[in-house]
């Protein structure tokens, strides 16, 4: 298995993992309208020995009380099922957190289940008085803080692409 940043022939087999691992094409087609308007920041996928997708994270520029502070949404996580449980997913966000230190982002938000996110170094985003979009959700709503930023100089409202809006 290989785990590195996407390339353009990816594409394809991304959008079949995400058809395959969510219930509805929803998220395969949010990527899409994602990478079609330059909205993915970073794509990370896992392939197997034969060069096929089996693992895939995205993230995607967020704003802050609608200014473009360096954050990014964390959005979608998928590995193929056959494919679970075996720490795929974790390497994929690590791989992907790594290069966004590198790349000079301040933090990463994601809805999701925390106790799988804490692992990740993520915490709940309330703690930091960050809010979510959605605010049915916000305890599901965590941030995990970068080495190029405070998480404390920014505090209000997460916004997402209009993209999530069908999601």
């Amino acid at each position: 298995m290989l785990i590195r940043v996407e390339i353009p022939v990816d594409a394809m087999g991304i959008d079949k993992l995400l058809r395959e691992a969510f219930p509805t094409e929803a998220e395969a087609n949010l990527v899409q309208k994602l990478r079609e308007d330059g909205l993915l920041t970073l794509g990370v996928v896992a392939t197997n020995d034969d060069g096929e997708v089996i693992g895939y994270v995205g993230f995607t520029p967020v704003d802050v009380n609608d200014e473009d502070v360096q954050w990014v949404g964390l959005a979608p996580l998928a590995v193929r099922k056959e494919f679970q449980r075996q720490g795929i997913g974790g390497q994929l966000i690590y791989e992907g957190l790594d290069s966004l230190n590198e790349f000079g982002y301040g933090a990463v938000v994601v809805l999701g289940d925390s106790q799988y996110y804490r692992r990740f170094g993520f915490e709940p985003a309330s703690k930091h008085n960050v809010v979510c979009p959605w605010p049915e959700l916000q305890e599901h709503f965590m941030i995990c803080g970068l080495e190029n930023g405070t998480l404390s100089d920014h505090q209000g409202r997460v916004t997402y692409s209009a993209h999530f809006d069908v999601v």
